[in-house]
């Protein structure tokens, strides 16, 4: 694959998703659509969405419940680009979403790899290829960005790094969806820092495009460690994403955090 065509897979993805057309994510004025759930649409998404803001940089597609169309229209259409997805803007449509019991909840960026810079990062641990019978005894917190135990049949590949015999890193994938598989990465405390996240992240993209997959790798803007692994490993970013969640969603995981 190209980069082209690993972009154009991404918004084709996207416009799955978000039930709008992969033309939208480069027209130069902004599309609202009418969220709706697809058979193909990554796994993890919970639909209708209430309003999902996304980029890829050239324009906004909003993909809402239309019952806040005049809401999100006043949003997208006054402000620039960049500055709907963070504040002190993103506080407008906030306010006005918490009328109806709604409040701005993710706020990520998404990286795709670089084809041409993938690199082959050396690890001074040995590197072993995993699959879905060797995650059985895996679904711990250390390990939980690199694998996720509610979705446990998505898990379907892995490249573990082994210091005598233990395992001390781990990245792993998600089948999200058909044509693209999301990376997750844990590295134990004590052995961060040694460059094992990105020995683990590139060795796993370059696997998932053996198998024509395309890799994918999502962090909070704030997670600067967790961007720059991306980087590191050849992936760039790519496109942004601003979800709305019920107040009550939003409540929840303040909680349990």
């Amino acid at each position: 694959m190209t980069n082209r065509e690993i972009l154009e897979i991404a918004m084709q993805q996207s416009a799955i998703d978000a039930n709008c057309d992969k033309d939208d994510f480069t027209r130069k004025d902004n599309v609202i659509v009418a969220s709706k759930k697809h058979p193909n649409a990554r796994k993890y998404l919970e639909f209708p969405m209430q309003c999902t803001l996304i980029s890829y940089g050239t324009n906004i597609v909003a993909s809402i419940d239309m019952d806040y169309k005049d809401i999100v229209e006043r949003y997208i259409e006054k402000y620039p680009l960049e500055h709907c997805f963070e504040t002190p803007n993103m506080h407008v449509i906030n306010k006005e979403l918490e009328k109806h019991n709604m409040q701005v909840c993710f706020m990520a960026e998404y990286f795709l790899p670089d084809i041409n810079k993938i690199p082959a990062i050396k690890c001074e641990y040995e590197l072993r290829i995993l699959d879905q019978a060797d995650f059985t005894d895996l679904y711990t917190p250390q390990w939980s960005n690199a694998l996720c135990e509610a979705r446990k049949e998505l898990d379907i590949l892995g490249v573990g790094a082994y210091k005598d015999d233990k395992l001390v890193g781990l990245a792993g994938c998600s089948a999200d969806c058909d044509a693209m598989w999301q990376i997750g990465v844990d590295v134990l405390p004590e052995e961060r820092r040694k460059g094992i996240a990105s020995a683990l992240t590139s060795r796993l993209a370059a696997e998932i495009l053996s198998r024509d997959k395309v890799p994918f790798y999502c962090c909070a803007w704030s997670n600067i460690k967790s961007a720059r692994n991306a980087i590191k490993s050849g992936f760039r970013p790519a496109w942004a994403e601003m979800t709305v969640k019920p107040k009550d969603f939003v409540e929840k995981m303040n909680r349990e955090l």
